[in-house]
């Protein structure tokens, strides 16, 4: 069987015609028609004319079956040819492959003709089929002659309908497919371009080879190959083409006669989704294998073939490609890089695209290669064309056309090639486009496509002695089930009370005094499932003016913490900690150091040992400096252009009232750069020298352990350490937030971020605040809450979105934020909807039964919370800090369950403005539809 072929050569090129764009409007449909011909003139019942052009007269029938007639009496032959529109584009997951099988099993016949091919061999007729990614057809040429005619026609028209589609068929098949499989497998350019066009195309299925998967073709069941063949093997998705020496009057009584009692099919066919994004950067394939010479490939993007853009590339791909005149043959075969190239542009239904590539000269390198084949075409190559390789190529393209016209057997497949690309029509457009075409239009379309960012680059390079990875075996899981324990239970674990008094009444605070300061201590142990233990250590230093003009330093000391001490590198450190099973992380919030823990009853004394020596014993080692400011810098080059962190950005610089030495200041990306800059070894040292110490410290342990070791290891980790500067906490009081809209240019960002900021003069034991909180959850805190229902569920915009809503323990100084992302067209819409629900909610308010609901749903929440170890660990820390404890929570859930709606409406219109709101949205200005 036929598949479609690419050779090394200019022909494959010229003999390339075009496609449908999808920034072009569709050929319009027939509208005003050429006079009958002679056969329209009696037209048998079920046929209507269409249209004729240059001879050429389009029929169709009732049931949908398109019919062409090209009447030609120079020579006496008479092609016919079957066009189906389905080809490995429409094969979904574990079908690959399938329409390629197809074409195989319709010509081991039907219950009518059980042996096809042996009656075309009986009959003279010269038959075959093919398959690509978009059309699949049956075609045969042969002396002419009515009865052999009338003869394949009815075949044709049985196929259609009645092909037997067999297992014993598929069987006795299947060595022949794979015959045609490994053939192409043996020849590395056909396996290099297969894998270029699966790197290139990542999610549409022009990646796939047409011939399918090994795996699919070997596996794949009869009944779903029926299915394919019933699904697609019908009149209104198939074309029949006639050209040559025949009777077209004749003809049509015979088509009228084996077609048009085929009904219309009731189905609708699957509707095509996919399109391929944009590529949006060089991507390439190395393939290694035995023999042959190396080849360097590199392959671009292009518009569909019925797009007036495609021609422009495909006569232009040519003028690149020329041998020996084109910038190609100059750049690689005149330099010895390569002994031959070649280029063509690939027409297809949907945007496909253009391979250029160089069969590389022996001794030369074929990186070398590569590079000249891509610099040749994307800088240097496109200037060099002028009017005289356009007319070159024009003249040689316009004259195989013409011989393509005037051979009967020629044109059926040409009229087939257009039908594959959305219209045969285009057998005739691609000439008009071609005679119009203009340098400038090649040059402008070639500048636009070839770009590195559009580019799949590949390599051959031959290997005498590849090695590959073997393939997968399957799995055998019996020698493991056997070895495991089965009847055996969990280890029990007693269950713990998570109320939040049975909390307080379980954990131990106290206070250990040292000489050199107070450990406040909040120690609840527990059985927990393997033993495990949750800590959190906090250690508190110095205070703003103190840490004036510090920048990144407190940050860049804790995150070098664990980069290596004086008598452990980075790697021992992580070792170390594999080795207890525990894990380990140092994280600084102004002057204030968490580290916290996760680690087990067994080990947990030793992990103690280890953060004390980590905290008093850092190197600050160069090189992990260097590793550190390199990630912070890309960190910060790449949050540079995100959306999210613009909003947030801008919201937290907006109207701030710090000083840019202040501890406190949120700073540019430029002022976060020049402070990663400016960190060194030495600036740690003096940092941690100065600051890191006890005097401020406290700890929560929740989980399986002995608080008596705990106290053990704290007095021996701490003995001797010096005390750290007085901490004083850093005051975060409110400030006015002036009201504005901030709108972010974030060019080529197809997702955007809306965020908006009202700052509230309230702090937490505010009567207010309960009420606060559950209008807060109620608006934007669940997904059942007004913004989640009118954004994502309703109006679809947003893939996330809320609220939330906060307030300080220590001073008058809380906030409001809101937040969503959306794609970048809908920016503008999005703000307008979280208005709209801010604006419905404020008048209508929340009924009682909303407010009851709600209120469960938060006190559920926070349940959830208090049933893990790591949470009730923060919260003790916390809750030391200001001198609470879980009485503090239960207090807070027994307000909440008194609340009434006219509570929680009075305190949501009394503090929420949506007027006093800054709004920050980062956006493409210029987003793709």
């Amino acid at each position: 069987m036929r598949l479609p072929r690419f050779p090394i050569a200019l022909a494959a090129l010229l003999l390339a015609a075009s496609a449908l764009s999808a920034e072009t409007a569709p050929i319009p449909p027939h509208a005003a028609h050429a006079a009958p011909t002679a056969a329209a003139q009696s037209l048998p019942a079920g046929i209507r004319q269409v249209v004729m052009i240059k001879g050429v007269a389009e029929y169709r029938l009732d049931n949908g079956l398109q019919v062409l007639l090209a009447p030609d009496d120079s020579r006496a032959q008479t092609t016919v040819n079957m066009s189906y529109r389905v080809g490995s584009r429409n094969e979904g997951p574990g079908e690959t492959g399938m329409a390629h099988l197809l074409e195989h099993l319709l010509f081991r016949g039907s219950p009518k003709y059980p042996d096809a091919l042996a009656e075309f061999a009986r009959r003279g007729l010269a038959a075959n089929g093919s398959t690509t990614a978009d059309l699949t057809n049956y075609y045969a040429t042969f002396a002419s002659d009515p009865e052999t005619l009338r003869w394949y026609l009815a075949w044709q028209a049985d196929a259609m309908l009645n092909a037997r589609i067999a297992r014993a068929d598929l069987d006795a098949e299947m060595p022949v497919v794979r015959n045609e499989m490994e053939r192409g497998e043996n020849s590395p350019f056909s396996m290099l371009m297969q894998q270029v066009a699966s790197a290139a195309y990542v999610w549409h299925p022009y990646g796939r080879s047409v011939i399918g998967a090994r795996s699919d073709v070997e596996h794949v069941g009869i009944e779903p190959l029926r299915a394919f063949y019933h699904r697609y093997y019908q009149p209104d998705n198939a074309t029949l083409i006639v050209t040559g020496r025949f009777d077209a009057r004749q003809t049509l009584q015979w088509i009228a006669r084996e077609f048009g009692s085929i009904a219309r099919p009731a189905r609708a066919l699957p509707p095509e989704y996919t399109v391929e994004p944009v590529q949006q950067g060089a991507r390439s394939v190395t393939l290694r294998r035995i023999g042959g010479s190396p080849i360097a490939l590199a392959q671009y993007h292009l518009p569909e073939a019925a797009s007036d853009a495609y021609t422009a590339l495909s006569i232009g791909s040519a003028m690149l490609a020329d041998t020996p005149a084109g910038p190609l043959y100059q750049a690689l075969v005149a330099k010895g890089l390569a002994s031959s190239v070649f280029g063509f542009a690939r027409p297809m239904k949907q945007p496909g695209y253009a391979v250029f590539g160089a069969q590389v000269q022996p001794g030369a390198d074929p990186h070398a290669a590569l590079s000249a084949l891509e610099h040749g075409l994307e800088a240097e190559g496109i200037g060099q064309l002028d009017q005289a390789a356009l007319d070159r190529i024009r003249t040689a393209w316009l004259n195989d056309w013409k011989q393509t016209f005037n051979q009967s057997g020629a044109l059926a497949q040409a009229l087939s090639d257009a039908i594959a690309w959305g219209d045969w029509r285009l057998f005739f457009i691609e000439r008009l486009r071609v005679r119009a075409l203009t340098l400038d239009t090649v040059r402008v379309q070639l500048g636009a496509w070839l770009l590195p960012s559009n580019r799949t680059s590949g390599l051959y390079l031959p290997t005498p002695d590849p090695k590959d990875a073997p393939a997968p075996a399957p799995a055998d899981l019996q020698p493991w089930i056997r070895q495991l324990d089965t009847g055996t239970e969990r280890p029990a674990v007693a269950a713990f009370d998570t109320r939040p008094l049975a909390i307080d009444a379980a954990t131990r605070r106290s206070i250990l005094a040292l000489p050199n300061g107070p450990v406040d201590l909040a120690l609840l142990p527990k059985a927990t499932a393997g033993e495990q233990v949750h800590a959190v250590l906090r250690m508190g230093f110095g205070d703003a003016d103190e840490l004036r003009g510090q920048g990144l330093t407190p940050f860049a000391t804790s995150a070098m913490l664990l980069r290596g001490t004086r008598d452990m590198s980075r790697q021992q450190i992580e070792d170390r900690l594999n080795e207890l099973d525990s894990e380990l992380s140092f994280g600084t919030d102004g002057n204030v150091l968490n580290v916290s823990l996760r680690s087990s009853r067994e080990h947990l004394s030793d992990v103690l040992d280890l953060v004390f020596h980590l905290l008093r014993a850092p190197a600050f080692p160069e090189d992990e400096l260097e590793r550190l400011k390199r990630s912070l810098r890309t960190r910060v080059e790449d949050d540079a252009s995100s959306p999210a962190y613009l909003v947030r950005n801008t919201l937290r610089r907006h109207d701030q009232p710090w000083a840019p030495d202040d501890i406190r200041y949120t700073p540019t990306t430029a002022e976060v750069l020049a402070q990663v800059g400016d960190l060194s070894r030495d600036r740690l040292r003096k940092f941690h020298d100065r600051f890191y110490g006890a005097g401020h410290l406290s700890l929560a342990v929740v989980g399986d352990f002995d608080p008596a070791d705990v106290e053990r290891r704290l007095r021996a980790g701490l003995d001797g350490w010096r005390a750290a500067p007085a901490y004083e906490r850093l005051p975060d009081p409110w400030y006015a937030m002036k009201p504005e809209l901030f709108r972010i240019p974030a060019p080529g960002k197809a997702n955007a971020e809306y965020r908006a900021v009202l700052p509230l003069k309230l702090r937490d034991t505010d009567p207010r605040w309960p009420a606060l909180m559950l209008a807060n959850y109620l608006i934007g805190g669940s997904e059942d809450s007004r913004l989640w229902q009118a954004i994502r569920v309703r109006g679809g915009l947003s893939y996330g979105v809320g609220s939330a809503v906060s307030a300080s323990p220590f001073e008058d100084s809380g906030a409001w934020t809101l937040f969503a992302s959306t794609a970048a067209r809908n920016a503008g819409a999005l703000r307008d909807a979280m208005r709209t629900v801010l604006d419905e909610t404020l008048k209508t308010g929340f009924t009682q039964a909303e407010v009851d609901q709600g209120v469960q749903s938060l006190v559920n929440y926070l349940g959830l919370g208090r049933s893990d170890d790591a949470y009730l660990a923060g919260r003790w820390i916390d809750y030391l800090d200001t001198d609470r404890s879980f009485a503090w929570q239960q207090r807070v859930i027994g307000q909440l369950r008194g609340l009434k709606a006219g509570q929680v409406n009075a305190a949501m219109r009394d503090l929420l403005k949506p007027d006093a709101l800054s709004i920050a949205v980062a956006a493409d200005p210029d987003p793709k539809p």
